[in-house]
């Protein structure tokens, strides 16, 4: 678009984004998404989701570090029942408090900061583990690792919403699940070849690398115009559109939207449907999200197969459960603007009940003989012992666990954290992004110490019946609370939660 015919689209939309005729209005935004291939924006985006690469690595690290440790020839750095669980555990209660801290980051230094100031904790804590001569150094690693996870975790979704044009916010917005994923895939095949230590020196090269990038990039221009820089921000837009782009008319809706905000949120302002209901989706997201089992059945993965003497290999098991995870993400992401968030979240919401389900009444209902000499062993305990399977019925487990994961990884997985930073008011961004992500990661911690006693006292069965109760919860949630935000501007969809009209997100 020519730069004379700029200046009287910008103070049409200035004030309103229903100012154009609907059909004029979808015009423009088909012209300017074909406008949108400036490759700086996708460049944004790695550097900044290469901090959940290390995070999805990291959260996976004791997997085939906590069987090294146990047969270690050093008292002092060997693991027994008691200090495995808190070797594996003690991660989710850094990332918590990563995300505590994130209320004040994402505010005070801004997304782009906060994703940068992960990379100290999170390099100390792979130094920590690298060098570990104690157990009090290996636990320390996990917390600052954990910690800088939580960060991360909180920091990214909201600066990749804030830079993404609403045409392709849905696709980049899982692109932090899928770089998670995939971490955790690269830490399984890494942990055949090197040695627990040697895993975590190359831990430390996508935190490095992730540092090096986000130097050359932008800060959100939201955050800059709520810090009242208004020529960073146009600048920064500008270099995330390119400048053949109309950026100046994004430009303008993102200032008017930031103008009628004030910087912070009082008590009273707590009242405002504006602000308490997008913080109390998002929460409860978080929430559900995490009492549907996934960390659970991740974390104890290979263990519940070798309970449930599924047919091949636990390790070969897991690989498979992890391919899927990754496929399923990248499914996600490229449908995610076009299906819509509503449809996937109800999609994987219903595969997961009839996965739990599944699963659950297997066990339930599984003849003794199925489990050979494991059936009388706890959870823990079997992990170390040879699955014996004597039928094919066994696969039952693996088919389901892998379609959990699946529809996990199709919504409920990679929406939840893209609806968080895309409903959340920008006002209140920072500060519930950070409380969005300390709740999920105290249910995490919650449920991964209290799955063992649950499982040794009434057995494998109860928490999958219970995770199949939280996936038909999550079926009534999303069709009740949930907006569908696909193709919606940020200021659209402050608009919705503003006036209460759904006519802001047709």
């Amino acid at each position: 678009m020519e730069s004379r015919d700029r200046e009287p689209l910008v103070r049409k939309t200035s004030s309103s984004y229903h100012t154009f005729p609907e059909g004029t209005a979808r015009r423009l935004d088909k012209e300017y998404l074909r406008s949108l291939h400036n490759k700086r924006l996708y460049l944004a985006v790695f550097a900044a989701v290469l901090g959940n690469f290390s995070f999805g690595f990291a959260l996976v690290y004791p997997s085939p570090v906590i069987p090294a440790l146990e047969a270690h020839p050093s008292p002092a750095l060997r693991l027994d029942q008691h200090t495995a669980p808190w070797f594996g555990s003690v991660f989710t209660l850094g990332a918590a408090a990563g995300g505590l801290s994130t209320m004040l980051l994402n505010d005070c230094l801004g997304r782009k900061l906060s994703i940068m100031f992960s990379a100290l904790p999170s390099a100390l804590g792979y130094a920590l583990l690298a060098g570990a001569q104690g157990l009090w150094m290996l636990l320390l690693g996990r917390v600052l690792t954990g910690y800088a996870g939580g960060v991360t975790s909180a920091s990214i979704p909201v600066y990749i919403s804030e830079i993404s044009h609403p045409g392709v916010r849905g696709m980049l917005g899982a692109c932090p699940q899928l770089m998670a994923v995939l971490g955790s895939l690269v830490l399984y095949a890494l942990g055949l070849v090197l040695d627990w230590r040697w895993l975590a020196v190359a831990g430390e090269v996508p935190v490095l690398a992730m540092v090096l990038l986000l130097c050359f990039m932008p800060n959100s221009p939201r955050f800059l115009l709520s810090q009242g820089r208004e020529e960073e921000a146009l600048g920064s837009l500008c270099w995330l559109r390119g400048q053949d782009t109309d950026y100046a008319r994004e430009y303008e809706q993102i200032k008017d939207s930031v103008r009628k905000q004030s910087r912070r949120v009082s008590c009273a302002e707590l009242k405002d449907p504006f602000l308490y209901k997008p913080i109390l989706i998002s929460g409860l997201m978080r929430f559900l999200q995490q009492l549907s089992g996934v960390t659970c059945i991740l974390v104890y993965l290979q263990p519940i197969f070798k309970k449930t003497s599924v047919i091949l290999k636990a390790e070969y098991d897991a690989a498979l459960v992890g391919l899927v995870r990754l496929s399923a993400v990248a499914i996600a992401a490229v449908s995610m603007d076009k299906a819509g968030r509503k449809i996937l979240l109800f999609v994987s919401a219903g595969v997961m009940l009839v996965s739990n389900l599944t699963m659950g009444l297997y066990i339930h209902f599984e003849p003794a003989s199925h489990n050979g000499t494991v059936a009388n062993t706890t959870l823990a305990s079997s992990a170390n012992l040879p699955a014996e399977p004597t039928n094919y019925i066994t696969l039952i487990p693996l088919l389901a666990t892998m379609f959990f994961i699946m529809g996990y990884a199709m919504g409920w997985g990679p929406i939840t954290w893209l609806l968080m930073s895309e409903i959340l008011p920008l006002k209140a961004r920072g500060v519930a992004s950070g409380l969005c992500v300390l709740v999920s990661w105290l249910t995490a911690f919650t449920l991964t110490q209290f799955f063992l006693p649950v499982v040794n006292a009434f057995g494998l069965e109860v928490p999958f019946l219970f995770f199949a109760v939280i996936s038909a919860g999550n079926i009534l949630f999303t069709g009740c609370c949930v907006p569908e935000t696909k193709g919606r501007s940020l200021e659209q969809i402050e608009a919705f939660f503003r006036t209460g009209r759904r006519s802001f997100l047709r």
